[in-house]
């Protein structure tokens, strides 16, 4: 059986660590999309002030692995002395980027 999308957020949580606040949602698709917002953090918003710094990006990959990535290097940039048990992923985050980036061989 799946595990339901509160027992999910929990998880997530917990990974994301202490600066992190976790939801989850279910997009148009039915698929989960996952927010992970900074407590620390704002970033501008054009026209309206400022908002918690976030993972979710309109029309992109949202799933637990995208917004994991954006976190993992928000907390290594921002927060290089956090304690979160994702950072031990950084590496596997680091290539994944690397491989999205790299275009594919003819």
């Amino acid at each position: 059986m799946p595990a339901s999308r509160s027992a999910r957020e929990r998880k997530a949580q917990v990974s994301a660590g202490p600066l992190a606040d976790v939801k989850i949602e279910v997009g148009p698709d039915d698929q989960f999309v996952y927010k992970i917002h900074c407590t620390e953090c704002t970033s501008p918003r054009p026209g309206t002030g400022e908002r918690q710094w976030g993972t979710h990006r309109r029309g992109e990959d949202n799933g637990y692995m995208a917004a994991m990535d954006r976190w993992i290097f928000h907390l290594a940039d921002r927060h290089p002395d956090a304690d979160a048990p994702c950072l031990a992923y950084l590496p596997q985050a680091q290539q994944r980027l690397q491989e999205r980036r790299t275009p594919p061989s003819a």
